[in-house]
């Protein structure tokens, strides 16, 4: 069964920036899923890709190799995901508006 952006979604909720308490999902940071089909005849040909445009809350912000490269090793951790690539992206840019419901309680944005 292949994997979902939901499924993809769901993973991502267990992925955090350090330096805010709330998941990249929920800061609305995960812009775009996209999957492509392994060609037939690899051996993998069951599972997929999946390549991830996300940007961050701030362009200067230090940790940016580590999300991505916590983002790429869970997604990898996904049956039927063969490979995962990250793309970070600044447009359109992040703003407070993104936030979930969710995170803005969490933040204790009203």
């Amino acid at each position: 069964m292949p994997v979902t952006e939901q499924d993809v979604l769901s993973a991502l909720k267990s992925c955090y920036d350090p330096e805010i308490p709330v998941n990249i999902v929920d800061l609305g940071l995960i812009y775009h899923v996209n999957f492509a089909p392994v060609p037939a005849g690899t051996p993998e040909q069951a599972k997929q890709d999946v390549t991830i445009d996300m940007t961050l809350t701030a362009q200067g912000c230090p940790e940016h190799v580590n999300i991505s490269a916590q983002v790429k090793s869970r997604l990898e951790q996904l049956p039927g995901i063969r490979n995962a690539s990250v793309n970070v992206v600044w447009t359109p840019p992040w703003t407070p508006e993104r936030l979930s419901p969710e995170a803005k309680k969490q933040l204790g944005i009203d």
